[in-house]
């Protein structure tokens, strides 16, 4: 029996390098390992990356063809892209525990040991030599670069406190101080963001990578590491702040490109996924499939947007928080109004602005608009693109010459009506205000016949926006929240800023 097929259990019980050797332990390098269980792992259809969603054609296979080749990886890609996350995954396809010398730094397998702390050991005790089991959770190591990232951090120096210590002269490898590279023997090792790594730095990587060996201030130590390393990098860095030189490049055996959702299903599993919703909010707030397609709309309308710089990316975080600020919105109007329950709006996702502002980078178009503008451009867009699916085309449906499912309800607004939609107004307000408008109810029970009770009230101001969005109406914004007006008169209203109740902003 291999010492692989041993349980936890038993393993622990193993103690000594003769009880190791009996079990039927062979040395293996980290790569080979990953190998082997990857193997196993699609041999029975187990999911290998689990969580990662709309990579299931792309990345992963050429994460799996990657670690059949045993090679290290560079993960290339905008911000927000799974990146570390797939790196951290590879810890489960290491063998749960690994058996290491006693004592020793560097993770020394006791039948290889690389340490002279490890050697020392072996030739004093032989089969009584001590070992420990090593858990696959402290078998990875991650380092962030930075410019402050010093050959001493990641690779080792000579320490003069140990030497004092241990009263040994410079000249004893023993006074060595390793750092985390050699600390990651027999583990995988990730350094993020590589192109912000000084290029001195990434020089020292070099032997690492190729031969496998490291020096330190001049020591004729050669150390023949078994490290699987993943770098992470952004295609911006190239240019804003560094590269990856190209020795360094071509040492990496596979760089996989990565990429944001292609599709709305995808970017909502992730959102899903990753969204931190409290059970008091979920229990408070009922959503629907409607608004989480608004919220992932505006990342794909960001990552098309004139005014957003595309090299910098559109990070799912975008969504990810707006989700939550979406639930915190709804949460926070029904405690103020003293609902036991409440059901999300289309208001409540125009108030997720300050989630969008922070996620993306304008180009200098966007900087004169405004953060704050971009952000209402891109909601509206996200609404006007997602109107189209649950109601006719209000352009077409103009052009026609009967039949306008939308002109009751326009043409009440023309005869000088408006309504005010307050971000925090109670459910009767609410419900009062948008059934008061000629039309709008019967245009749901038409084209949404399904949706019922408060999802109704959510399709009727949906179909509000949908209209104003498509120049129908008039959409301003108000300090308290928005007024729907005609369209014409709209036009001829001049904002007022700063007075309770009238237009702060019109869009």
């Amino acid at each position: 029996m291999n010492y692989t097929d041993i349980s936890a259990d038993k393993l622990q019980q193993i103690k000594t390098l003769g009880q190791l050797k009996a079990a039927g332990y062979e040395p293996e390098t980290v790569k080979q390992e990953l190998r082997r269980n990857l193997i196993k792992k699609l041999q029975n259809k187990e999911e290998v990356f689990p969580g990662i969603w709309g990579y299931e054609e792309t990345v992963i296979p050429d994460m799996q063809r990657a670690i059949l080749s045993q090679h290290h990886v560079n993960l290339l890609g905008l911000r927000g892209q799974a990146k570390t996350r797939i790196a951290r995954q590879m810890i489960d396809l290491l063998d749960e525990y690994i058996p290491v010398v006693q004592g020793s730094e560097l993770n020394d397998d006791p039948l290889q040991p690389l340490s002279r702390y490890a050697k020392d050991m072996v030739h004093e005790h032989g089969d009584d030599t001590p070992i420990t089991w090593l858990h696959r959770s402290d078998r990875y190591t991650e380092k962030l670069a930075t410019p402050d990232v010093s050959v001493a951090d990641l690779i080792g120096d000579a320490d003069p406190i140990k030497a004092a210590t241990l009263k040994l002269p410079y000249s004893d490898e023993r006074v060595i101080h390793f750092g985390l590279i050699p600390r990651s023997h027999r583990g995988i090792f990730v350094i993020n963001e590589l192109p912000d790594l000084q290029a001195r730095i990434q020089v020292a990587l070099f032997n690492i990578l190729q031969e496998g060996d490291i020096q330190i201030r001049g020591f004729k130590v050669r150390m023949p590491l078994d490290i699987q390393f993943v770098f992470t990098a952004n295609p911006e860095d190239y240019t804003n702040r560094g590269s990856i030189v190209t020795p360094l490049k071509d040492r990496i055996d596979s760089q996989i490109i990565t990429h944001y959702p292609k599709d709305i299903a995808t970017g909502k599993k992730i959102t899903s996924q990753e969204a931190r919703v409290k059970a008091g909010q979920s229990e408070l707030v009922q959503t629907n499939d409607i608004i989480g397609d608004l919220i992932e709309q505006v990342a794909f309308e960001a990552r098309e947007s004139e005014y957003v710089d595309a090299k910098s990316g559109v990070s799912a975080r975008l969504t990810i928080s707006a989700f939550e600020n979406l639930m915190s919105a709804a949460e926070r109007r029904a405690l103020l109004n003293g609902e036991p329950k409440t059901y999300v709006r289309v208001s409540d996702f125009l108030n997720t602005i300050p989630s969008v502002t922070g996620k993306v980078e304008l180009v200098y178009e966007g900087e004169q608009e405004g953060a704050s503008h971009v952000a209402q451009v891109l909601m509206g867009k996200a609404i006007r693109t997602q109107f189209l699916h649950y109601f006719p085309d209000p352009d077409k449906a103009k052009k026609a010459k009967e039949g306008n499912p939308y002109k009751k309800i326009t043409d009440w607004f023309g005869d000088g009506n408006t309504i005010d939609i307050l971000s925090d107004a109670a459910a009767e307000a609410y419900k009062k205000a948008l059934q008061s408008i000629p039309g709008l109810a019967e245009l749901v029970e038409k084209h949404q016949p399904n949706a019922k009770g408060e999802e109704k009230l959510f399709m009727m101001e949906f179909a509000l926006h949908g209209l104003a969005e498509h120049s129908q109406l008039s959409k301003n914004r108000l300090s308290t929240g928005l007024q729907f007006k005609d369209l014409l008169s709209g036009m001829f209203t001049m904002p007022s800023f700063g007075e309770e109740g009238e237009d702060d902003d019109q869009f």
